[in-house]
Parts: structure tokens; sequence; C-alpha cells
């Protein structure tokens, strides 16, 4: 992997890292109203859970793999 390679997976794990804190935040807020709207609850967890998931692969990608 070249470091421009690198660098594009570290801007685009920022950015999905904000979007999941975001996404997190307006969980919480939904889930604090007084009559949550559960259908988009579920779509934004459901999001959050794809998000991790490519926070996941993106963490993989850039560290390096060390054989023990």
């Amino acid at each position: 992997m070249t470091d421009e390679d690198e660098r594009e997976l570290e801007i685009e794990l920022a950015r999905l890292q904000q979007e999941h804190r975001d996404l997190d935040a307006a969980i919480d807020a939904l889930h604090q109203s007084p009559a949550p709207d559960l259908l988009r609850l579920q779509r934004l967890k459901k999001r959050k859970l794809q998000l991790r998931d490519r926070i996941a692969f993106i963490e993989d990608q850039i560290t390096p793999d060390i054989i023990a």
C-alpha cells in the first residue's frame, strides 16, 4: 500500500468515525424524545453498525500484519 493510499484511508476513517459519533448523538437524542420514531431509530442503529464494520475494515487495512 502506498503512502497516498494510506492517507486516503486515514481520511475516510476519520470521516466515518465522525459520522459514527454523530449517529450516536442522534440515537441518544431520539431515545430522549417523548415519542421516539422507532423505525427511524432502527435505521440509525443499522447505519451505525454498517459504519462500525467499515471502520474495522479500514483499520485492518491500515494496520500492518504482524506474523508472530
